[in-house]
């Protein structure tokens, strides 16, 4: 089983490195059956985010008919600006990941009934705008709630949101959350729990959970 973490122009790094950490943490304790790497939609190559040009190496090609899960990161850079201007806003950004090469492959994991679709912050809101969430329940982060429910998507306020084969969370630092949620719905919470005290940090919240239909 993997964990494909998604890089794209402009990701913010943490959405990226929190889940990717504890991820890695959770293999260790189940003896490496979980595979954790960078990925992205071209494949190898040197990703540049979108804080103060820190930047990160995609070791593979984004499968959408690997089973497991992929995790895709917000953005980082400003609120606000012009983008005539040639300001790179956060929605800019988003935008041009909604519009990029790796959304087709986002869209034919979510047909996957072997793959989980994981977003961190701005990642449910790049998936919404691609139009590949409509009708489905999601969070983001707080800013962008609105814009979350005017591309059709359900907004539910809580930190980590579970429906079915798309679970997202809130704020950059529910990434970390996001993570345990899925090592304790994958291999159980002995197991998220292990990794809570390794980094010690205790997780926020309840998840909310899509009701049985």
């Amino acid at each position: 089983m993997a964990a494909q973490i998604v890089l794209f122009d402009g990701f913010d790094p943490l959405d990226a490195i929190a889940p990717f950490e504890v991820l890695a943490a959770g293999s260790d304790e189940v003896g490496g059956a979980l595979e954790v790497e960078l990925v992205s939609a071209e494949g190898p190559r040197r990703v540049v985010s979108g804080t103060r040009g820190l930047a990160l190496e995609a070791t593979s090609v984004l499968d959408p008919d690997r089973p497991g899960y992929l995790v895709v990161p917000g953005a980082s850079g400003p609120v606000d600006g012009d983008p005539d201007d040639g300001v790179e806003t956060i929605p800019v950004l988003l935008a041009r990941m909604a519009q990029s090469t790796a959304a087709p492959l986002i869209k034919q994991a979510l047909t996957n009934h072997e793959v989980t679709v994981a977003a961190v912050c701005g990642g449910s809101l790049a998936l919404a705008m691609a139009g590949l969430i409509e009708n489905r329940h999601a969070v983001t982060h707080p800013l962008g709630m609105d814009v979350l429910e005017a591309t059709g998507v359900r907004p539910v306020h809580a930190r980590v949101v579970d429906d079915g084969n798309l679970i997202s969370a809130s704020g950059v630092t529910s990434g970390l959350d996001l993570a345990l949620y899925l090592l304790e719905r994958e291999y159980g919470p002995h197991i998220a729990h292990a990794v809570e005290q390794l980094f010690v940090y205790e997780r926020r919240g309840t998840p909310w959970r899509r009701p049985p239909a």
